[in-house]
């Protein structure tokens, strides 16, 4: 198994020198090809897990299917980023305070997984109109267990994996989960659309259930070395502290504002929704082709980022930004065109240019942060980062406000601004 590991390892990081194990513990450094693979096996796995049972997709069409609000149906994604981002400056203290981390991320897997049973349950065995609150408030479990799974799981690839191929290995999580959410999308919107009914929904929350158990047991497996628990905090001190790091540090104060900045790619995207629906009018089959769209543009393009990554994150930064402002450019051209009637499908390349950009956005993001916070206080540079981003979405919410006054031209072009300053931003970040 070990020598299949190497072989692994070796193939995908086409390393053909002596492994340099760049910013992990010297002994740590025989272990990283079983690492490595148990890392990847375990994104694929969750990357699926995240597929079938995604709040701004497949958990809103079920919503729907029994009945929620459209109220209720528009409180999935914020649930979602709130209750995974807002808590981890809280947790960050804690988890610093124990030598190895990575039962923090097993665990939260685990409730992850019963979060999702019990959702399965309830949809069997439940009273059916209590079925999208009960949904909503398994969300807000399970989005906490992310939250906390999100602050250890970068800390342990800081502790596990060589600097040098985090981003490949990030790259490669989201290539082979891709891989298998593309089929997963096929399989959801165009066989099981037409025959759906509750034990189908069942069926789908045991199954992600499952690949988070399964999820689990890989992260369990994982040989992680101890490390320093000094410094730990309770939450009141990690708060004061997250604070003072956003004050004292130029660089990282930097790093949040581009951070944010970038969230206009993901953010644009429900835009793209709606002019393609005003536009071509699509049924919501055409779903379908949206799924498979997005899915290939993160399977062909994240190994290229995961190089790029590595090399730099911040020219990633750049270039994801400059593609994505690309993809608004087109998108502009074809609503000023609607007289041309090319249809839904002329417009699907806004979809895969926007998700090729935003495969490389989170992928630089990620790698940056891992990269620049030191061994021994990353745990609270990762949930600074993201209380941060929790905030910021919170205020995104009310971004919407632009289109509502001016049209979907003018949100476009204020999100597309967005990355302009994002481009800019990013030439003053340190270089890790």
């Amino acid at each position: 198994m070990a020598e299949l590991n190497e072989r692994f390892y070796d193939f995908l990081t086409e390393e053909d020198e002596p492994r340099a194990c760049k910013a992990i513990p010297d002994d740590a450094c025989t272990n990283v090809p079983k690492n490595f693979t148990l890392n990847i096996a375990n994104g694929t796995l969750t990357k699926l897990a995240e597929k079938i049972i995604s709040p701004n997709l497949t958990l809103a069409w079920i919503m729907d299917f029994f009945g929620a609000s459209s109220a209720m149906i528009g409180a999935l994604v914020p649930v979602k980023d709130a209750g995974s981002l807002l808590p981890q400056l809280a947790v960050s203290g804690k988890i610093r305070s124990f030598a190895i981390r990575k039962y923090f991320w097993a665990v939260s897997a685990l409730v992850q997984a019963f979060a999702w049973l019990a959702a399965a349950g309830h949809i069997f065995f439940g009273d059916e109109d209590s079925i999208p609150i009960v949904l909503l408030i398994l969300l807000a479990v399970f989005s906490f267990a992310s939250g906390v799974a999100s602050v250890a799981y970068k800390d342990v690839i800081g502790k596990t994996i060589p600097k040098n191929t985090r981003g490949q290995m990030l790259s490669y999580r989201s290539t082979f989960g891709g891989i298998l959410s593309l089929i997963a999308g096929v399989v959801l919107v165009f066989f099981i659309q037409e025959e759906a009914d509750k034990s189908i929904y069942g069926f789908m929350f045991l199954f992600a259930a499952f690949l988070w158990f399964i999820a689990s047991i890989l992260f369990f497996m994982i040989k992680e070395e101890r490390g320093a628990t000094d410094g730990g905090r309770n939450p009141l001190q990690e708060i004061k502290a997250g604070i003072g790091l956003i004050k004292d540090e130029t660089n990282f104060r930097n790093f949040l504002f581009t951070r944010a900045l970038l969230m206009a790619v993901p953010l644009l995207q429900p835009f793209y929704v709606l002019v393609a629906k005003d536009i071509g009018n699509p049924e919501w089959s055409l779903l379908g082709y949206l799924i498979i769209v997005n899915g290939l543009a993160n399977v062909i393009s994240s190994p290229f980022w995961g190089k790029i990554a590595d090399q730099s994150a911040t020219r990633l930064m750049r270039i994801s930004s400059f593609i994505a402002i690309g993809g608004g450019v087109f998108a502009l051209l074809f609503y000023y065109a609607s007289d041309w009637n090319l249809g839904f499908f002329a417009f699907l390349p806004v979809f895969f240019i926007n998700g090729i950009a935003y495969s490389g956005a989170r992928l630089s993001r990620k790698t940056y942060l891992v990269d620049y916070a030191p061994e021994d206080n990353r745990a609270t540079y990762v949930s600074v980062a993201n209380t941060f981003i929790g905030l910021f979405t919170i205020i995104a919410a009310g971004f919407g406000v632009v289109a509502q006054l001016f049209g979907l031209p003018a949100q476009i072009i204020f999100f597309m601004s967005l990355l302009v300053l994002a481009i800019v931003l990013s030439f003053r970040l340190k270089t890790v």
